[in-house]
């Protein structure tokens, strides 16, 4: 019983206490090769966002911004981090993102995606 207990303890100070947004789901995917350019990036982490701290940018393959330059936390749902984009051709693209949780944690990544 005192293993069990040991065990659920750290198994809920492990990932309770973190604070940190890290990033839970991307779409498009990373490493993802799609048939069609997406008309956004949309981002969802763990924790909720603080808007004016938090931001994407989608780099093509000669480090040139190829986003709209409209990123922003979803009103909805202030884990989600949304940029849209203009038709883009084939080719590979990076995506970058820093967020500020309302903890107060920085945190930041990449991924890149491809296009057929």
């Amino acid at each position: 019983m005192g293993l069990a207990l040991a065990l659920a303890t750290w198994g809920l100070t492990a990932t309770g206490a973190s604070g940190h947004a890290m990033l839970q789901r991307a779409e498009p995917g990373p490493d993802s090769t799609l048939k069609r350019a997406p008309d956004e990036v949309k981002l969802s982490f763990t924790e909720r966002l603080e808007p004016a701290y938090s931001s994407v940018r989608i780099l093509d393959d000669r480090g040139q911004q190829v986003d709209r330059r409209d990123s922003r936390v979803d009103r909805a749902n202030r884990a989600i981090l949304r940029a849209t984009l203009p038709p883009l051709p084939p080719g590979r693209y990076k995506v970058l993102w820093r967020v500020l949780s309302i903890d107060g944690d920085v945190t930041d990544g990449g991924f890149t995606f491809r296009i057929e």
